[in-house]
């Protein structure tokens, strides 16, 4: 029998699941796996990025749009820590994410000798920031315990894991294992609930249904359902495209606040039901809910009339099947809340020219990647998406510094679409390191820094509530469009939505590395909080 080290067990099980890409950075710790790495190139691709957050966001970009995991690597301790904003950014937004890491020699794991890279527990600390995380302490515990994490990241709700493995153990050698796949976990439906669920449709006059990420795979039979019940179609940030923006039944958020004054019934469909239950913060009379979620814990943190425990394709397809089709004709008042919710959109300037602008120049089927920024919080009900998955967020932790690495590694993902990053100034400069990587890849993203030398939101709120008094809200910002230069990156300062949408067709076409620089005048933009946390109904 053939022997292999606990490395090559680790990248043949990479392999076997069907995994092409491994964001990285190498060190010490991590010599014996990286040299697996290298001898399998052929088959799989390493993208080493300039620092750990970079390789975990682009892993993360990489794992929401292509359908397949997310894989990085990086030294234990200071590493791990780097990249653990990435993790908790992938556990909130349910990415399939798998970390892998080393550790110190495993004898000296827990005596707290000050070696290199030593945290206190870093296996504890990793399995607070993912679904499941375990060490390799055995050459022959290599691939099933890959499996395993495997498994548990694509289970019911998928979510980050991570797998360490001590220094002396990657270079272990034993007999080369059998690899196999372990299936992930989906629970199945309750029949009894599905009907349960279509007798509340049947009393309901003014169905409303919310999508959220955990629908995204499940386009065609969320689409399918509501134009069985003639019922619109909203969601936040990580819904929007599952039905596209243009389709009659599709209601921005804007557009559906207002319908939601007189609805009767909330169908949740892979969502936490955010918007309606804590952002909205009234509810309409007689409201009834209807949950469907793969995470039967979703029930408890927010009890329904009727909790659909399961995959959102297999619950939506059911429930259509086993009611009839409802004849209500809602098409001219939906036209109506749209227009009238366009009309809104267009009070927030500077913004909604400029997303005009972008949305002109994008592909139907381009990816746009915001950042927490002024920008990015009108683009939630201000952008029109037609394709799930092509609008891409950090989900409720809204942290800044995940846009541009994140649309890297949508990039690498997705490498014949157009991918656009959309920042401002102050999350722009989080990840500005790894233009070098768009660069030595040539990874074509567009970055589009607005740059209105603030943390605005920050700002606006010390303005408003505080008095005036400003702490650590203005920034000092470098020439952005001299540094792209200086990577040898292609870069344009606009002033106009006119110049940003001429500009950004033209980087489109050349499909390469490239910035535009759009200045902004501090204090200038419009709030667009009055639409994101609107006000309850008198």
């Amino acid at each position: 029998m053939s022997q292999k080290t606990t490395g090559d067990v680790i990248v043949d099980s990479l392999i076997h699941h069907g995994v092409d890409t491994v964001f990285c950075i190498p060190g010490a710790h991590m010599y014996d796996f990286n040299d697996a790495l290298a001898r399998r190139s052929d088959q799989i691709q390493t993208i080493h990025t300039r620092h750990e957050q970079g390789a975990a966001y682009m892993a993360y970009g990489y794992a929401q749009t292509s359908g397949k995991a997310g894989v990085y690597s990086v030294v234990p301790g200071p590493g791990v820590l780097n990249s653990g904003a990435a993790l908790c950014t992938a556990y909130g937004a349910n990415a399939q994410v798998l970390c892998i890491t080393g550790n110190i020699m495993s004898h000296l794991i827990g005596q707290g000798r000050g070696q290199l890279h030593e945290l206190p527990d870093q296996l504890a600390t990793l399995k607070g920031l993912t679904k499941h995380a375990d060490r390799i302490n055995h050459q022959s515990e290599a691939a099933p315990k890959m499996a395993q994490a495997f498994q548990a990241m694509a289970s019911g709700r998928p979510g980050p894991v991570a797998v360490e493995t001590p220094w002396d153990i990657f270079g272990q050698a034993g007999p080369a294992p059998e690899h196999y796949k372990a299936p992930p976990f989906k629970p199945t439906l309750n029949p009894q609930h599905i009907e349960q669920a279509g007798a509340l449709i049947a009393k309901a006059s003014r169905p409303l249904i919310m999508v959220g990420g955990g629908a995204r795979h499940a386009a065609a039979e969320v689409l399918a359902l509501a134009r069985h019940l003639n019922a619109p179609v909203t969601s936040h940030r990580s819904g929007k495209g599952i039905v596209p923006a243009d389709d009659p039944l599709a209601l921005d958020l804007v557009a559906a606040y207002d319908y939601w004054e007189d609805c009767d019934l909330l169908i949740g469909i892979g969502s936490r039901l955010e918007l309606q239950h804590m952002r909205w913060r009234w509810q309409p009379p007689h409201l009834k809910t209807i949950r469907i979620d793969i995470d039967p814990t979703e029930m408890v943190r927010l009890k329904p009339d009727c909790a659909l425990v399961g995959d959102a394709a297999d619950a939506a397809g059911a429930l259509r099947e086993a009611i009839p089709g409802s004849t209500a004709n809602r098409t001219a008042a939906l036209k109506t809340l749209k227009e009238n919710a366009r009309k809104k959109h267009e009070t927030v300037q500077p913004q909604m020219a400029h997303w005009d602008a972008i949305r002109a120049a994008l592909p139907r089927d381009g990816y746009v990647v915001e950042e927490v920024s002024q920008m990015g919080f009108t683009g939630r009900f201000g952008f029109p998406v037609y394709e799930p998955g092509h609008y891409v967020t950090c989900g409720y932790q809204d942290n800044l510094g995940f846009g541009y690495n994140t649309a890297l590694g949508v990039k690498v993902a997705n490498p014949t679409k157009a991918v656009v990053s959309v920042s401002g100034d102050g999350g722009f400069l989080f990840g500005l390191q790894e233009l070098a990587t768009a660069m030595q890849f040539g990874l074509g993203v567009i970055a589009i820094v607005f740059n209105n030398g603030a943390y605005g939101n920050v700002l606006r709120d010390q303005n408003t509530v505080y008095g005036g008094r400003v702490l650590g809200a203005e920034l000092q910002n470098p020439d952005f469009v001299a540094v792209a230069r200086a990577f040898g990156m292609t870069a344009q300062r606009v002033t106009t939505a006119k110049e940003l949408q001429s500009t950004l067709e033209s980087f489109i076409k050349a499909d390469a590395p490239a910035l535009i620089e759009v200045p902004v005048e501090q204090g200038s933009e419009t709030s667009p909080w009055t639409f994101l946390h609107p006000a309850p109904y008198a």
